[in-house]
C-alpha cells in the first residue's frame, strides 16, 4: 500500500498504450475512467500540429492515447474551463492533467468555491516551461533553419528545445542560448518556481528516472490519499507495474527541481527589476498598458477573475465606450487579482497589444507575499479579499446601496 510522500518509478502494463515515459499517466486515467471513479478526463491533445494545443473532455478510455506525451507548445490553462463549461464539476467526477499554474488556479478556484475540489482528481505533470507557439514557429524557422511544418514532435531535455521533423532530423539548441536572444520559454515561465506541482494528487514526470528505466518507466510521487487510493487501484487493477526510485534517481530529481527553482527567482529578480521600483513601476506600467484596446481578453481568460459582474463595467469606475481606458481598468484588476496571481501567463499570450500583464500581476503578488504572507495557489488559505463571498455582497450591496464591506463598532459603516 502506497502513501503521501511515497515515490515510484512506474510503467504500463497495457499493450496498446505508448505513451511517453512508459505511459504511467496515460495508463492510470485509463484506470479512472473505467473503474468509474470519475466521468471524464480533461486534459490536452494536439490539433493540427505539434502547435495547435487543444483541451478535451475524454470520457472513453480508448481515446486517451491521442493525449499522450507533451505538448511543451501548448500554453492552455485547464481549471477555468472547468468553471466556464463544466458547472465547476459540481455535478459530475473529473481527472485533469496539472501543470504547476494549472494546480495552483484549481485552488484559487476552489477557494472562491467556483470549483469543486472533491470531485476533481489532479494529475500533476513536472513542467519545466512551455514555449509560445507564435515564438516557437518563428524560433524553429530562424534558429534551426527548418519549417515548423515539418515538425511532429518537441521536447525539453538536458536543458536543450529539441524538435524532430518527418524525415526523421533531430536538432537541439540550449534554452539558456534560446532565452538569451528572447526566444525559448514563455516569460512568465521562465520565472515559476512550481516545477513539480505537490498540491495534486499525484504528480508525474521523467526527472530521476534512470539506468535500464530511463525512457521506459515515469517518476511518480504520491501527494494525497486520494493520490495514494488511485494509485493502488491502477497497481491492483494490474494496468500499473512498479519499482523502486534508484537512490541516485532521487538525488538527480531533486538537483533538477532545486536548480530549476533558484533560476526562476533569479528570472524574477531580473524582470522585476527591468520595470523598475516604485514610481518609476508605475509610471513603466502605465505607459505600457496605456496601449491597451479593453478587448477584455485578459480578463476572460484569467483563472482569479471570477466576478458575475465586473467592476471594470461600471460607467461610474470606468468611462465607457474609452479606448485606452482610463488607468482606473488597470487598477480594478490589480486590486482584485494581484494577490492570488499564479502566474499562468493567460493574460500576456492573449493579449493583442503584447502588453507584458502577467509581469506586472507577478510583480504585485510577490511585494504582498512579502507583506501578508499569502503564496497563492499553494493550499486552500484564503487572500484577504476572498473572504467576501460575491453573491453575498451582490445581495447586500442592493439592499443597502452601499459599496462599504466592513462595519465598525458603533455599527457605522466606513
Amino acid at each position: 500500500m502506497s502513501a503521501k510522500g511515497d515515490m515510484f518509478y512506474a510503467w504500463t502494463n497495457v499493450s496498446d498504450i505508448k505513451g511517453e515515459c512508459g505511459g504511467a499517466v496515460t495508463s492510470i486515467l485509463k484506470y479512472l475512467l473505467e473503474s468509474k471513479t470519475v466521468d471524464a478526463v480533461l486534459t490536452v491533445q494536439k490539433g493540427a500540429d505539434v502547435f495547435d494545443a487543444e483541451p478535451v473532455v475524454i470520457t472513453d478510455p480508448a481515446d486517451l492515447v491521442k493525449s499522450a506525451g507533451s505538448l511543451h507548445c501548448g500554453t492552455l490553462l485547464l481549471p477555468k474551463l472547468i468553471k466556464k463549461y463544466l458547472n465547476g464539476a459540481k455535478d459530475m467526477k473529473l481527472a485533469v492533467t496539472c501543470k504547476g499554474c494549472d494546480a495552483k488556479a484549481m485552488y484559487e478556484l476552489a477557494k472562491r468555491q467556483q470549483i469543486n475540489l472533491d470531485n476533481i482528481v489532479m494529475i500533476g505533470l513536472n513542467c519545466g516551461g512551455s514555449v509560445s507557439p507564435v515564438l516557437a514557429r518563428k524560433m524553429i524557422t530562424e534558429k534551426y533553419g527548418i519549417d515548423p511544418n515539418d515538425v511532429v514532435k518537441e521536447e525539453i531535455d538536458k536543458g536543450q528545445f529539441i524538435v524532430m521533423t518527418k524525415d526523421g532530423q533531430h536538432k537541439g539548441i540550449k534554452i539558456d542560448e534560446l532565452e538569451e536572444e528572447g526566444l525559448g520559454r514563455r516569460k512568465n515561465c521562465q520565472r515559476c518556481e512550481t516545477k513539480i506541482p505537490r498540491q495534486t494528487d499525484i504528480v508525474c514526470g521523467n526527472w530521476g528516472v534512470i539506468g535500464e528505466k530511463a525512457g521506459k518507466a515515469t517518476f511518480v510521487e504520491i501527494c494525497s490519499d486520494k493520490g495514494a487510493m488511485i494509485f493502488d487501484g491502477a497497481v491492483k487493477a494490474g494496468v500499473l507495474a512498479t519499482s523502486a526510485p534508484e537512490e541516485k534517481g532521487l538525488e538527480i530529481r531533486d538537483k533538477i527541481e532545486n536548480v530549476m527553482i533558484k533560476m526562476g527567482k533569479k528570472n524574477q529578480e531580473t524582470q522585476f527589476a527591468a520595470i523598475g521600483e516604485g514610481t518609476d513601476r508605475l509610471k513603466y506600467i502605465m505607459a505600457e498598458t496605456g496601449r491597451c484596446i479593453k478587448c477584455y481578453g485578459c480578463i476572460e481568460n484569467c483563472p482569479i477573475c471570477y466576478c458575475v459582474e465586473c467592476s471594470t463595467k461600471k460607467p461610474h469606475l470606468v468611462r465607457p465606450g474609452q479606448v485606452p481606458p482610463d488607468f482606473m481598468f488597470q487598477m480594478i484588476r490589480f486590486a482584485h487579482i494581484a494577490d492570488s496571481c499564479v502566474n499562468c501567463g493567460q493574460c500576456t499570450d492573449i493579449c493583442p497589444q503584447n502588453i507584458p500583464n502577467s509581469l506586472f500581476m507577478h510583480a504585485q503578488q510577490v511585494e504582498l507575499e512579502k507583506m501578508f504572507g499569502h503564496k497563492p495557489g499553494m493550499d486552500m488559505e484564503l487572500p484577504v479579499l476572498a473572504f467576501a463571498e460575491e453573491i453575498d455582497e451582490r445581495a447586500r450591496l442592493n439592499a443597502t446601496g452601499s459599496d462599504m464591506i466592513y462595519e465598525n463598532v458603533f455599527g457605522e459603516e466606513k
